[in-house]
């Protein structure tokens, strides 16, 4: 299992995104591969900064956000600004 820490800019409001991301679809889609939200949210310094957490097996959080990047990039999410941090639990 890995966990990943992912921390990206928004061009669009915070609430705008989430319900996106807090959809049914990208739910199932999440469901499918065996990704689960531990967490999303804004910083409290400035509501463009997120953070996101997610738990998946090793490897499918990162596979599944290069195969979508449009799709994630159309939410608001600027991809040139992600940092990606992966833990493993081994």
């Amino acid at each position: 299992m890995e966990t990943t820490i992912w921390t990206f800019s928004l061009n669009v409001p915070f609430a705008t995104w989430a319900a996106i991301y807090d959809s049914e679809d990208v739910a199932k889609m999440h469901e499918a591969v065996g990704i689960k939200s531990i967490f999303r949210g804004i910083s409290k310094d400035d509501p463009s900064k997120i953070c996101a957490i997610q738990q998946a097996p090793i490897g499918v959080a990162q596979k599944i956000f290069e195969d979508n990047k449009e799709m994630i990039r159309s939410s608001g999410h600027i991809i040139e600004s992600t940092v990606i941090r992966a833990y493993s639990d081994h």
